[in-house]
């Protein structure tokens, strides 16, 4: 009785089914056997039963329990005085399991780790626990590297802020060549060596990595991603709004006719009162930076201010308070789209939240009931109708989207918006033409225009784009290519993407060797 095709060279002798398992005893057809030195032997020295684990047949686990046959070699000089015999294709030395189902197994171990993947083995049949896959996926030899004429590199955090490592993409293939502890310039120069083939290397604008591939591939391009120069853009565009974001609402204007008519000048918008929130962020900015100057390090500023060394690195890092304000203001409410509504039926002497609650829903709002509640809660002080407002200024992140967005792509209300307030502000309007030439330069691939580009930015007082364009000067030559050759870094960011996922679904168990072996082997 032949169940699977590595069982022909056995005879089955008996199935028997138990509730969890099929259990075959079998012996080998062959009445002779072939010792390491190559002599065969028909002298059988004595038997044992061994049991080989197989894989699962109706979702009952399969168990070969194998008659083996020890032999008396035959060859005087062989040092193997007895051996026992193996079968090509179902036995290995000392293994528990058939190469079938150790295939198996090691497959899913690189697809789910350990405690996953036992799960999953426990559902098909096969009992085994997440330290066997483990030990099966650690026991795979590395592929090869081969030939790389495109590298890709990148680095990942094992700890963000802390520990960080190395990944090496073939953009060819898309396929991880190398995963390394660290993101130190001299590991890349020292891998590089070793593979003198690398014609372009796709990176992104660390300075570690771009010493480490001058040293190591000084015959390599070096290439900018493009996806990190528009991001670092955004972010100086950001800073920018940020600096003009007292000048994002529209100046009120007062009925025809009057003093504050159309023919009078235009009232000025003042800006608004400062937060606390603010406040607190510039005298923390100060005193970090004050500390730091001493000598102090960042874990003492943060025992002396009562900070987390977090928020110390943040503050220490950021070279004026107005970059630290703009990372933690000008986040939008859930409710702030409804707030005239809001506003207007107050004043019209509907205090009841549950009421408006169910007034805004059908008008999209997409919020619960219990944000309401505190946003009317301020006007249930006794001091009655709601303050009249005028629209709410746009904010800082909604401003730097308009003039980061493709005009095609923009609605056509943002575009308005975004018309109305360069009319207005003249710098956000040389802001916007400055991006909208960086963007077709990098759409376009026009490199050749980086040069006219960054100096016309510097010249203007914009200070975070200057900063920006004489940021781009240091890595001049990698970014006029990231701006003019076709490759990017994005397969590299799907990689990164991916081991991400690998090293958290491993829990604690994400050490490096590891997690190489599944980030190099599984797919």
């Amino acid at each position: 009785m032949e169940l699977f095709p590595h069982l022909s060279a056995l005879v089955i002798e008996e199935v028997e089914r138990r509730p969890d398992k099929v259990v075959l005893r079998t012996r080998v057809r062959a009445a002779t056997a072939a010792c390491r030195c190559g002599r065969s032997s028909v002298r059988v020295h004595g038997r044992y039963v061994r049991k080989l684990g197989d894989l699962a047949v109706g979702g009952l686990g399969v168990v070969i329990e194998l008659c083996i046959r020890r032999f008396r070699c035959e060859n005087s000089v062989c040092p193997a005085v007895t051996f026992a015999e193996q079968v090509a294709g179902l036995t290995t030395p000392h293994s528990r399991q058939t190469p079938l189902l150790r295939g198996v197994l090691t497959q899913i171990g690189l697809a789910l780790a350990g405690r996953a993947g036992a799960r999953l083995a426990s559902v098909v049949g096969v009992t085994v626990g997440k330290d066997t896959l483990l030990r099966l996926v650690r026991a795979l030899p590395e592929p090869e590297v081969g030939e790389v004429e495109v590298l890709g590199v990148d680095d990942f955090a094992f700890r963000k802020g802390r520990h960080y490592g190395t990944v090496l993409i073939d953009m060819a293939t898309h396929r991880p060549l190398h995963l390394y502890d660290g993101r130190e310039g001299e590991d890349l120069a020292a891998w590089l060596r070793d593979h003198p083939e690398v014609k372009v290397i796709c990176r992104d604008r660390s300075s570690g990595y771009s010493e480490g591939a001058r040293v190591g591939a000084p015959q390599a391009e070096q290439v900018a991603d493009r996806y990190h120069l528009w991001a670092n853009l955004g972010q100086a565009v950001e800073k920018t709004v940020n600096a003009h974001r007292s000048r994002l609402a529209e100046p009120s204007a007062g009925p025809a006719g009057t003093p504050d008519g159309p023919e009078a000048e235009p009232e000025v918008v003042q800006p608004p009162k400062e937060l606390k929130i603010v406040t607190r962020l510039r005298e923390q900015h100060a005193a970090a930076h004050a500390l730091w100057e001493q000598g102090m390090s960042k874990a003492a500023i943060g025992r002396k201010l009562g900070l987390h060394q977090a928020t110390v690195r943040k503050l220490v890092n950021a070279r004026s308070a107005d970059d630290v304000v703009a990372k933690n203001l000008q986040r939008a409410h859930v409710v702030d789209p409804y707030i005239g509504y809001l506003h207007k039926r107050w004043n019209e002497g509907v205090r009841n939240a549950t009421q408006l609650y169910r007034e805004i829903q059908e008008l999209g709002y997409p919020g619960g009931e219990l944000a309401i509640q505190r946003h009317l809660r301020r006007y249930r002080t006794g001091r009655g109708h709601a303050p009249a407002q005028g629209p709410k200024p746009p904010s800082v992140r909604e401003v730097t989207s308009w003039i980061m967005t493709h005009p095609e792509h923009l609605r056509d209300e943002n575009a308005d918006n975004l018309h109305r307030l360069r009319e207005r502000d003249p710098e956000l309007d040389r802001l916007t033409g400055h991006v909208r030439k960086f963007a077709a330069m990098m759409t376009g691939r026009h490199g050749d225009r980086l040069e006219d580009w960054i100096t016309g930015a510097e010249q203007d007082n914009l200070a975070p784009l200057a900063s920006f364009a004489h940021n781009l000067r240091r890595d001049f030559d990698a970014v006029r290519n990231g701006l003019s050759l076709p490759h990017s870094s994005g397969a590299v960011e799907g990689n990164i993407n991916r081991l991400k996922m690998l090293k958290r679904q491993m829990f604690g168990r994400a050490s490096l060797d590891l997690l190489r072996k599944r980030v190099l082997l599984a797919r």
